[in-house]
């Protein structure tokens, strides 16, 4: 597929090649550019926030980076989402016990976590940011933040040490996935599926219409 001639270009502001699948599959191939920031200091500077409050900063933060970054590419692609274009930028952390959890990093942060998650519930917080550009600038913001309630199953310690082992949950919130590996080790989830793979299509429809943008001008279209 490609976009319509002269359509409003997409940009997705993350390396996520789970959220660039979600978009894929629901008819927007986004230009990908990422955000160039330091988010444990960010998520420090957010201490004592509300949770949901903090995944949606980031978002917001990813956002500025992003904006600056098209304003100085050179790339012709990227320039044309500043003369008429969509950002899209997200953040996830895992909920539990009153706790937020990003990507763990290492196999031990990553087991240590598993011990704590199976067999228990926890809640998949994603904030998203939509910024609307034309002519150059930024002329509306949206931002917002979706949950969604994990069930994870109470698997054996081996199990985990196999699944930290295929490397998958080391560069994931929360350590797990749920369009992978880490699918089998999850017993259920309560919400929008989209959302725990890194972008809810339904919060990113209603943040695009409060910039004044129907989704529905995004979708790609079949090769003559």
């Amino acid at each position: 597929m490609a976009p319509a001639t002269g359509a409003t270009r997409v940009l997705l502001g993350s390396a996520s090649p789970a959220r660039r699948r979600v978009l894929r599959a629901a008819g927007i191939d986004p230009l990908v550019l990422i955000a160039d920031l330091d988010e444990d200091t960010l998520v420090a500077g957010l201490a004592g926030a509300p949770p949901g409050d903090v995944v949606t900063a980031l978002a917001r933060a990813k956002a500025e980076a992003i904006i600056a970054a098209v304003g100085a590419s050179s790339d012709p692609e990227i320039a044309a989402v500043a003369a008429d274009g969509v950002v899209l930028t997200c953040d996830s952390m895992l909920l539990l016990d009153g706790e937020l959890a990003g990507k763990p990093k290492t196999g031990e942060v990553a087991r240590a976590r598993w011990r704590e998650m199976r067999g228990r519930t926890g809640d998949l917080l994603t904030g998203h940011c939509v910024t609307r550009m034309s002519g150059g600038a930024v002329t509306a913001v949206a931002a917002g933040g979706a949950s969604t309630v994990i069930r994870f199953s109470d698997v054996s310690d081996a199990v985990v040490d196999r699944y930290i082992a295929t490397g998958e949950p080391l560069e994931v919130a929360g350590a797990f996935t749920l369009d992978g590996l880490g699918g089998w080790l999850l017993d259920g989830i309560d919400g929008d599926p989209s959302s725990v793979i890194g972008i809810s299509l339904p919060l990113t429809r209603e943040l695009l219409s409060e910039v004044g943008v129907d989704v529905t001008t995004l979708w790609s279209v079949a090769e003559p």
